[in-house]
């Protein structure tokens, strides 16, 4: 196997205390030992290692994210210097590159845009629907909401000179926020894609709406692979997605790309799923830190203290050294990897177990059923249904049309 993005960690710190942000507020705290900013020699280390692995694999491209903390604290002339520096150095190496950025908005000024545009950069910016929705959680560290500030830069980033950098929204899932309503504010900044997240919660520690759950890691399938949903009220991350997947679906046109219904989807049909929170594609990503250490997904943060560590670093080891990380090989090993549990459910080539920090429990690590086993299962067979409606209506002579083999 072979990593294809390399999230960069150029900014250690935010401008903002997300109160359900997995960096700050979570099991792991080495962010609190790391250099604020990522300098330029080890930007230019990183250039090293990212072309050696893409010329041994032969990669036709990769993909490099900044990330944070919030990477615009950089600004402008830091953050056009360390892309012209992996930019270059990529180029000199024959690697083609695509570059994106993840922000919170609040930065997203004209001189900052004029450096993304200059070196073509794809934007996503978190925003959390409506002002209320938002505002409970993505506040500055003095207590006041981020929204009208994110919908400023929101506002220069869809203006025409910079259009085609916008690259979409992430939007954390709030089970208080109504779901149409939310569905709703973010298509006012016309998005090409929303990625819907999951709040990052494991066993130990449940993400909010399932603390009844704690410790309670099922050793069946939790619903019945038939039928079309869960009961509602025991599925609640379930019931609010499928919210919004009807009214995204029942459209009469498309208004917007949502990553996660279409990879479910595409898993439902048979089809290839290229994302690691759903689906058994290999992992693909490794993440540079401030100081040049390789880590894991940073979503690991929420596991334990010092979780997404390798003990690896950019000037002493090469990206195929990741490869060989436990943790790793099992993220890569599809349903190999999986516990009894997954093994045992006719969901498991859609579900994947769900994202791989998310199945953590004390004492049996990562080899249990996502926190939100019985919620994915229940939008699966959701999805399942309404897709198999359409092509039994799209085919009527074929009574039999089924998905998923089931």
């Amino acid at each position: 196997m072979s990593l294809r993005q390399f999230i960069l960690k150029v900014h250690s710190r935010c401008n903002l205390d997300c109160d359900y942000c997995y960096v700050y507020h979570s099991a792991d705290t080495s962010w609190q030992a790391k250099p604020r900013v990522m300098d330029v020699a080890v930007a230019e280390q990183v250039v090293r290692r990212v072309a050696e692995h893409a010329v041994a694999h032969r990669l036709p491209d990769v993909r490099v994210v900044l990330h944070g903390g919030e990477p615009l604290l950089l600004g402008a002339g830091q953050l056009g210097e360390l892309l012209g520096v992996l930019g270059r150095g990529l180029a000199e190496a024959g690697v083609p590159v695509r570059f994106s950025l993840q922000t919170n908005g609040v930065l997203l000024t004209p001189d900052i845009l004029d450096v993304l545009r200059r070196h073509r950069v794809g934007v996503s910016v978190s925003l959390d629907g409506t002002r209320a929705g938002h505002d409970r959680h993505r506040r500055f560290p003095k207590g006041g909401g981020s929204h009208g500030q994110v919908m400023s830069g929101l506002a220069r980033l869809v203006a025409p000179e910079y259009r085609h950098l916008y690259a979409g929204l992430l939007c954390t899932v709030d089970l208080a926020n109504d779901p149409v309503e939310t569905y709703e504010a973010l298509l006012a900044s016309r998005p090409p894609r929303i990625d819907l997240l999951l709040p990052h919660g494991t066993w130990e520690t449940p993400p909010p709406g399932l603390a009844f759950r704690r410790r309670r890691i099922p050793t069946a399938p939790p619903v019945a692979t038939r039928g079309a949903t869960a009961r509602t009220g025991r599925t609640p991350y379930a019931d609010w997605l499928r919210g919004v997947f009807d009214r995204w679906y029942d459209a009469p046109g498309r208004e917007t790309g949502i990553r996660l219904f279409e990879e479910l989807m595409a898993g439902v049909l048979g089809g290839a799923m290229r994302t690691e929170s759903v689906g058994l594609a290999p992992a693909t990503l490794a993440v540079v830190e401030t100081d040049g250490s390789i880590e894991q997904s940073d979503s690991l943060k929420v596991a334990y203290e010092g979780a997404p560590e390798t003990g690896l670093d950019v000037f002493r080891h090469s990206f195929d050294d990741v490869l060989d990380e436990p943790l790793v090989r099992q993220r890569q090993s599809g349903a190999v990897g999986l516990g009894p549990t997954c093994g045992r459910c006719p969901l498991v080539a859609v579900c994947g177990g769900g994202l791989f920090a998310h199945r953590y429990a004390p004492g049996s690590g990562f080899r249990n059923p996502s926190v939100y086993c019985a919620d994915l299962a229940a939008l699966i067979q959701h999805i399942r249904s309404r897709v198999r409606a359409d092509l039994a209506r799209a085919s009527p002579h074929r009574p039999g049309l089924d998905v998923m083999g089931t």
